[in-house]
């Protein structure tokens, strides 16, 4: 299959497509940082540019689209609404117009925080109830790409692993400060079901092959706070989970507003894949794993700025 993939410099869409390019011939396009590898076929720019997502596709061809570019920090989003509701939305909606014309198959990547996380345990059925600018633009993605695509899937997520900088995750946020001996904050009323950036490579794939469609939770079968993902790191990889100070999000300093039980369902996708999705204790235990095999430095020389 020819797979595109968007926002490939980023956490999620660079591990998407170095685990799929063995198998399929991989396109992943970047914009600002330019990516050095021959996995898979780089192609910079901006799919904000008139015509870019057009030339895209037709330069491409692809069979496949897993659309993860975004503007996904929280603050930034807060800062630029207009940014974020391009970036978020109106190009979503460009893509998937495109892509149904093509007869290609689209993934639009969304997030878990559409919800307002007041009581958690979400299904699909559940009405979204987000709160500040980035998750009201991803909503109204999500709603966008239904209407160009019925076809497409929607994938909710939330994730973790290592990046092209190294600083894009929760689990390099701990890792970084806890190798270093520096406290941390470790948010014991914030809770979420993270699911390691290699396995969503391989639920992505046999989503596509099993042509779903519709919303999904693409989450981890095991929900826990945010302090107790950073424990559970620290003994992973023999740091000391000392140096987590337990503390309430509502004293954190953070100016965007946070959802503070994020646990979804992932039944729906369980029944329809035929399989439990990995828990965090083997998406942790493929993280050590990785970092034994020198991943991390691995993905630092493919940045050439």
């Amino acid at each position: 299959m020819r797979i595109l993939i968007t926002g490939a410099s980023g956490l999620l869409g660079l591990n998407l497509a170095l685990e799929t390019a063995h198998r399929h011939t991989v396109f992943g396009t970047v914009n600002h940082h330019t990516l050095k590898t021959n996995a898979f076929t780089v192609i910079q720019t901006d799919l904000l540019a008139p015509g870019a997502v057009e030339h895209l596709l037709e330069d491409s061809q692809p069979d496949w689209v897993i659309h993860c570019a975004a503007l996904a920090n929280l603050e930034a989003c807060e800062a630029d609404p207009l940014l974020a509701e391009q970036l978020n939305t109106e190009l979503p909606h460009k893509l998937a117009r495109h892509v149904a014309r093509s007869g290609a198959r689209l993934l639009h990547v969304s997030t878990d925080a559409v919800f307002d996380g007041l009581r958690g345990d979400y299904t699909e059925e559940d009405s979204p109830s987000p709160v500040g600018v980035y998750t009201h633009t991803k909503l109204n993605g999500e709603l966008a790409v239904t209407e160009a695509d019925p076809s497409a899937i929607i994938a909710r997520v939330n994730l973790f692993g290592w990046s092209l900088t190294g600083r894009r995750s929760l689990a390099e946020f701990f890792f970084n400060n806890l190798s270093q001996g520096r406290q941390v904050m470790g948010f014991t009323d914030v809770y979420f079901c993270p699911l390691l950036v290699n396995d969503l490579a391989d639920i992505f794939i046999s989503m596509l092959k099993d042509r779903l469609s519709g919303v999904y939770h693409v989450v981890s079968s095991e929900s826990l706070s945010k302090y107790d993902f950073g424990v559970h790191l620290a003994q992973r990889f023999n740091l000391d989970s000392g140096l987590i100070d337990p503390t309430s999000v509502f004293h954190s300093g953070l100016t965007a507003t946070r959802s503070p039980n994020l646990t979804l369902r992932s039944d729906k996708l369980a029944h329809a894949l035929g399989t439990s999705l990995p828990d965090v204790s083997t998406g942790l235990g493929r993280l050590y794993t990785l970092y034994q095999q020198k991943y991390p430095q691995m993905l630092r020389t493919l940045e050439l700025n």
